[in-house]
């Protein structure tokens, strides 16, 4: 297992994997060139922001966690989320968003510092948002960061995925999420940079490929890059946090830890 004092994962709102092929996105490409990767991991039904948020953080498909539209309701059978088990663990953690309704991807009491700026309608949220990472992740006082860029989402809505405009959001979230990974590429700081959903025409929501497919990567210190050859899914993304942060792995999740290819 690979020593890890940090890791920051970065989702990108409705960013699909063509979508990185023809938007300019060098920062991504470079992280890309050193991490294991795939264009072909699988959201969750329904393919909207929170259900799909929700399974990433807690390893469960909708249908476990009760969340099937973009507003919160209370678990039946609750099941922590990445959060809340590193917070339990002792590691520090903090997260960053520009769209309200990801607040409550963990418990009260989780996290160590939050940052919500109600700004995901425009290109600059988002680098004000990497802003505001940067200066936070510069001081060392955290193991994982949730960092959430919600405009490229925004821009596919507005314009259509695949559009100008969307390919343009793309390259502007790839300068943010450089900005933040220049501040944290330090030899013992993980990276993970995927989306939550992809997008079709104007919308999204379906079983389409479009809609589902989603890309992945993994960028960590003396990993051997190259493309994954199986499956990877969304539910997976919490156990592979728990398992470079040396943390157990909560029992009622089921996702796996992807660490090779």
């Amino acid at each position: 297992m690979p020593e890890i004092d940090r890791l920051v994962l970065f989702v990108v709102d409705g960013l699909r994997p063509d979508g990185l092929k023809e938007a300019a996105t060098p920062q991504i490409d470079a992280l890309r060139n050193r991490s294991i990767h795939t264009g072909a991991a699988r959201t969750v039904m329904p393919s909207s922001t929170l259900p799909c948020h929700t399974s990433m953080f807690r390893s469960v498909p909708p249908e476990r966690h009760g969340i099937t539209t973009n507003t919160w309701v209370p678990q039946v059978r609750p099941v922590p989320s990445i959060t809340d088990v590193l917070h339990r663990a002792g590691k520090r953690t903090a997260a960053l968003y520009n769209w309200e309704q990801l607040r409550d991807l963990s418990d009260p009491g989780s996290l160590d510092f939050c940052c919500f700026i109600r700004n995901c309608d425009y290109p600059a949220g988002d680098l004000e948002i990497a802003a505001r990472a940067v200066d936070w992740l510069g001081r060392g006082e955290t193991d994982f960061a949730f960092v959430y860029f919600g405009y490229t989402d925004i821009a596919g809505h507005n314009h259509g995925w695949m559009s100008p405009p969307y390919l343009e959001a793309i390259g502007n979230v790839d300068r943010a999420i450089g900005k933040v990974a220049a501040q944290v590429d330090d030899g013992r700081t993980a990276m993970i940079v995927t989306s939550d959903h992809g997008g079709h025409d104007r919308t999204h929501g379906t079983e389409m490929p479009e809609d589902i497919t989603i890309p992945w990567l993994l960028c960590y210190p003396g990993v051997t890059p190259g493309e994954i050859a199986g499956a990877v899914s969304i539910i997976d993304n919490a156990p592979t946090i728990a398992a470079l942060l040396a943390v157990e792995a909560a029992p009622d999740w089921a996702g796996r830890a992807i660490l090779t290819s």
